[in-house]
């Protein structure tokens, strides 16, 4: 079944590119939960999507402690064959990865091993509260804004250069097209898998200097797990997830 929607999907994006009304050098791909599992696959086959959006799916997931963990962790074929870290490093294009830390299909730790091996650019946004579906995945509009300055710039509108934790203190720095509006520390004290943890919300220092934009919050004691987000109207852009 993987091959054939992985082959599908290859093949769709050569009818697409046949078209004459269609820009060729500018066919994106995306999909949602399983499609995005099939988005990162596709990412590091095919080179000529001009970007990607996994929203939800990812690779790594024979180790997660789910249903996925379950059913896949004996499933050698996948494991060797199908499993999206295979082949992500070979992923060149602008990617922006779509998910919130309370999702119980795919794992924080799984979704950032997954972006952390790309080869190209990568913008994340971690929206708390997004929830899991077609409609949560079509509804923000975080992807519309990705694709747009992709197709318009050839890169993500912004991108981190820094995150960490310095004195106690979380911090994170971007670069960005935008002015952001106000940043939030999203953390965690509990242990276990990512979907079932409870995620505080602290407010965040913002400031701005040469062109850059940096983010900074005192950790809560014991915290296990955290990453930054920053606002731009309705867009969010989420430092790499950190543990």
């Amino acid at each position: 079944w993987m091959y054939h929607a992985v082959a599908d999907t290859i093949l769709a994006n050569s009818l697409l590119r046949s078209q004459p009304e269609v820009d060729s050098e500018h066919v994106g791909i995306m999909g949602i939960s399983w499609g995005g599992v099939i988005t990162a696959t596709v990412m590091g086959l095919d080179p000529r999507f001009a970007f990607a959006i996994p929203v939800y799916g990812c690779g790594e997931l024979a180790t997660a402690g789910n249903q996925y963990g379950r059913n896949l962790g004996n499933n050698e074929l996948y494991q060797l064959l199908w499993d999206p870290r295979l082949r992500l490093a070979r992923a060149s294009m602008p990617a922006l990865w779509l998910s919130w830390p309370g999702d119980v299909h795919f794992p924080m730790d799984s979704f950032s091993a997954s972006y952390r091996g790309t080869a190209g650019p990568h913008q994340v946004s971690l929206i708390p509260g997004m929830g899991h579906g077609h409609g949560a995945g079509w509804k923000p509009s975080d992807s519309y804004a990705f694709a747009q300055s992709v197709v318009a710039t050839g890169e993500p509108w912004c991108q981190q250069l820094a995150a960490g934790v310095v004195a106690g203190y979380a911090t994170a720095s971007f670069t960005s097209d935008r002015a952001f509006d106000r940043a939030v520390l999203v953390s965690t004290i509990d242990v276990g898998f990512t979907g079932t943890r409870r995620w505080l919300e602290t407010t965040a220092a913002l400031s701005q200097a040469d062109g850059q934009w940096h983010a900074s919050a005192l950790l809560p004691a014991g915290t296990t797990a955290w990453f930054m987000n920053l606002i731009s109207g309705n867009l969010t852009v989420s430092s790499e997830y950190q543990e």
